[in-house]
């Protein structure tokens, strides 16, 4: 009696259960908003655009002449540097090997030079001309001459030696901070570009920043008008930018927001801007901002957004 009663009662609760869940399912889903709000736009009228932070005159990624094991690093991550400081060395035991016989070399070839000169004079000394032929005077003055070519050789082959050995030993060109350091010792340095820069520097005493303008939008801009850059998840903090430059040059946009509606086969105006870095506490070079700069008009009919 029981279980014929049951049966009955565990359908019903199965169907009841079954209409909650596609109720449930079936309601629309509440998007939740942005964890931080965006910037809001300074201007009535303006063009946006990302901008990328770069170091003072573009970030400096330092290579190598040659090829070689990495010995030593002089240096590390917020160092800052002036022009001739050491960064890193590569192994120079080949080239100080080298270095040994053509000292060697030099020594042998400024006697060998010593001893025609010393011959030379003791032939021209003689106080009777006839008592050495000409053909042997025009031979003694030949062997000096030989003599001092081989010893100018041998003292080019050693300050040939000498500069290579300081060519493993790369140093800073400019002052600057070092932004990265990609390298350890023992590792290979090739000479040709890596993927990544061995040692990357900038000047960070002003900091750049490089700002992607879409194309449809490159005609709005103007030199003389006011711009803002606003940080990333801290809308509040943002600061009025200098302009330095216009790259005339229009570039496949590599600068990617994730956005829905961003285009990635859109081409892109450089705008560089500059500014203190005083003015946007914790920012660094290579971080994203936002900018906005101010436009008269309308953006272009059929302008995507970017």
């Amino acid at each position: 009696m029981i279980r014929r009663h049951l049966l009955p009662v565990l359908a019903v609760a199965g169907v009841i259960v079954t209409v909650i869940a596609v109720v449930v399912d079936s309601r629309p889903a509440v998007p939740n908003g942005p964890a931080v709000p965006p910037a809001r736009a300074p201007f009535a009228t303006q063009v946006a655009g990302t901008g990328v932070i770069e170091a003072n005159g573009g970030n400096i990624d330092v290579g190598t002449p040659v090829p070689g094991i990495v010995t030593d690093i002089y240096v590390k991550w917020g160092d800052r540097v002036k022009a001739g400081d050491r960064l890193f060395k590569l192994d120079d035991r080949d080239l100080q090997a080298q270095l040994l016989p053509a000292l060697a070399t030099e020594k042998e070839a400024a006697a060998r030079a010593a001893q025609a000169s010393g011959l030379l004079r003791l032939a021209e000394s003689v106080p009777d001309p006839r008592a050495i032929s000409v053909e042997e005077l025009s031979n003694r003055r030949s062997a000096v001459a030989i003599s001092a070519a081989v010893l100018a050789g041998a003292r080019a082959r050693i300050a040939q030696i000498r500069l290579d050995i300081e060519r493993r030993t790369v140093c800073a060109l400019t002052p600057g901070k070092v932004l990265q350091v990609n390298v350890r010792p023992g590792e290979f340095a090739q000479d040709a570009a890596p993927a990544a820069p061995l040692i990357v520097l900038g000047d960070d005493t002003r900091l750049y920043l490089r700002v992607d303008i879409d194309e449809f939008d490159a005609g709005r801009v103007r030199p003389d008008a006011p711009a803002q850059a606003f940080v990333r998840g801290n809308p509040g903090l943002h600061t009025a930018l200098r302009f330095e430059r216009i790259e005339p040059y229009v570039v496949p946009k590599t600068t990617l927001t994730g956005r829905s509606t961003e285009r990635t086969d859109a081409r892109v105006l450089q705008v560089i801007y500059s500014f203190d870095p005083a003015s946007l506490p914790g920012t660094y070079v290579g971080q994203q901002v936002d900018v906005f700069i101010q436009a008269s008009g309308t953006a272009s009919p059929g302008a995507p957004a970017s």
